[in-house]
């Protein structure tokens, strides 16, 4: 993609971020890897809602300004995962309400409750709290990169990436609904996970069709485990997932929701 295509998409995307709520004010960030060495990313203090293609933000992979637009010192997550990852072309960062949530309450989303998050996504993982825009949120993000495609950071946001920028953004938007679905499903009184066999099913479709490769057994899943197909060398474990609960009256949980909708 040429730079002049990348600015306009950027542009589109940060303003549907903004549209749907997943940032507020200048909340945020979206980068997109032009070459080797160029990343092309959102400026710091303004609102997604309101880029202008001008605006963008250029730097090398080290994080040197190549232009005079001044980007988001979070730009070091985005370039840990570029580093880490040469299959990963694109970044979005937000605060989706559901996603960070989960983020908040110190939960992953790592149950098998939904086929076709298992196709696509995996698991999304808690990483460990890190101080924004300093070298702890970096820290507690490499363990889980190079397996994980979407990420939740603990009492901040949410982080996804991909091939291309409307890859990393549709798992961005996936990440929330899946989200929001796993909290209105605790409404009616908890999730049905699917059986291991189901969930060995999805995963062989899953790499046939290409939707994620496999080394994605690698991820941080208690279900892969349970179904007997996590790759041996998984190490990585969540914060809090898993097991974790959390207790709440059918009230209690309504007016979360409701909080979260105005």
């Amino acid at each position: 993609m040429d730079e002049q295509t990348a600015r306009k998409l950027i542009v589109e995307i940060g303003k549907l971020m903004y549209d749907k709520g997943y940032v507020t004010s200048s909340d945020g960030n979206i980068s997109y890897r032009l070459g080797e060495n160029l990343i092309l990313a959102t400026p710091t203090q303004v609102s997604k809602g309101r880029m202008t293609e001008d605006m963008m933000a250029l730097t090398d992979l080290d994080g040197n300004a190549l232009n005079d637009n001044r980007v988001s010192s979070e730009i070091k997550m985005h370039l840990l995962i570029y580093k880490m990852r040469p299959d990963i072309n694109a970044v979005c960062h937000a605060h989706t309400p559901h996603g960070t949530a989960f983020a908040a309450a110190g939960l992953a989303i790592d149950a098998p409750i939904l086929s076709e998050v298992i196709l696509t996504l995996g698991c999304v993982p808690l990483t460990a709290y890190g101080t924004p825009s300093t070298p702890e949120l970096t820290d507690a993000l490499k363990p889980y990169v190079e397996h994980h495609n979407a990420l939740l950071l603990e009492n901040h946001g949410v982080v996804a990436y991909g091939k291309d920028l409307w890859q990393a953004f549709d798992r961005l938007e996936t990440l929330e609904h899946t989200a929001k679905i796993a909290i209105l499903a605790r409404t009616l009184g908890g999730a049905n996970d699917l059986p291991p066999d189901a969930i060995k099913k999805l995963v062989n479709i899953r790499e046939k069709a290409g939707y994620l490769p496999e080394k994605a057994r690698c991820q941080s899943c208690g279900y892969l485990e349970d179904a007997g197909i996590a790759c041996e060398t998984n190490s990585v474990q969540n914060q809090n997932g898993g097991d974790t609960k959390i207790s709440l009256t059918r009230e209690e949980l309504i007016e979360l929701l409701s909080q979260a909708a105005r």
